[in-house]
């Protein structure tokens, strides 16, 4: 690959991850909308058959009809394993986890998955891991911690161990998509189409048993389309295609960065001030990036 091609593959993983990480960002206050009225099931099965609507009709515009026919039921297998991790079972233990422990606590824990993608990555990519990674994205860490604990980190205990085990869990299970879906490499818009349409099979008995069907209000319909068509879905093309071009532990760090952004929305359309501690944090969490391009010498 010549330097030119290379850079552009670069600057198309930034610009994937920028996306991805301003449509996150906003994860909270979309959540605190619809959450007024449904359940996390609900909010969650709604989205979903929003995203598997949206990434069908983008397969067709795309005329990726006849690309699904190169894949064999080996294939298939994959990717609906890869659903039934990322797309389900992920958000079955993150929802899990904020209703048990604090929102703060749980967000901590769940953020870990950027430093397990970059372990997992090391086991089965074969990536080389250095002293700098490691370092690099254990101080991006600190700074989601001081974000998230408002700068009172030596508050933070594990209270409560199912709770923590469940956002844990979670973390691992997205690391473990994430790292997967690079391996496997589908085709970004046929793959997270089949993740959602299996993340919706199984969400279907799902929500018959531990909630119920009800129609959501006009007052929370937009929220669930965005939250549906852009946060939970066309975000993980952006994702993929973000891992797929650039260097997985500097992805991973700069995800750090959606934390701070979501404390923005949140002041916007909450109403909720940023504190000192918050900005510390931002600063904390690009020393960690800027870190990872620093050469290190003996």
């Amino acid at each position: 690959m010549n330097d030119i091609s290379k850079k552009n593959k670069t600057h198309s993983a930034y610009i994937n991850l920028s996306l991805c990480i301003l449509l996150w960002a906003s994860i909270p206050v979309v959540s605190k909308k619809i959450l007024v009225e449904l359940d996390n099931l609900q909010m969650l099965f709604y989205s979903t058959i929003l995203s598997t609507l949206v990434l069908g009709i983008l397969a067709i515009l795309q005329n990726k009809i006849k690309a699904f026919k190169e894949y064999d039921k080996k294939q298939y297998a994959v990717m609906f394993l890869l659903g039934f991790l990322g797309n389900y079972l992920y958000y079955v233990f993150l929802y899990g986890a904020l209703g048990k422990t604090t929102a703060s606590k749980g967000f901590i824990l769940a953020y870990t998955w950027p430093i397990l993608v970059l372990i997992l990555s090391f086991i089965i990519l074969k990536e080389k891991v250095t002293l700098k990674k490691i370092a690099g994205i254990s101080v991006s860490f600190a700074g989601i911690i001081i974000i998230t604990t408002r700068g009172s980190s030596i508050d933070f205990t594990l209270t409560d161990l199912s709770g923590d085990i469940m956002a844990l869990s979670g973390a691992l299970i997205f690391a473990l998509f994430s790292v997967l879906g690079k391996k496997y490499n589908f085709d970004k818009t046929i793959g997270v189409f089949i993740y959602f349409l299996s993340a919706l099979i199984f969400l279907i008995p799902t929500v018959s048993i531990f909630s119920e069907f009800i129609l959501p209000s006009p007052n929370i319909l937009p929220w669930i389309i965005y939250n549906g068509i852009l946060v939970n879905g066309v975000s993980y093309i952006f994702w993929f295609k973000a891992l797929e071009n650039g260097e997985t532990h500097i992805i991973s760090n700069l995800l750090y960065l959606t934390p701070f952004i979501s404390l923005i929305y949140i002041s916007i359309f909450l109403d909720e001030k940023i504190l000192i501690s918050s900005v510390v944090g931002l600063i904390i969490i690009v020393s960690g990036v800027l870190l990872q391009y620093l050469n290190l010498k003996k």
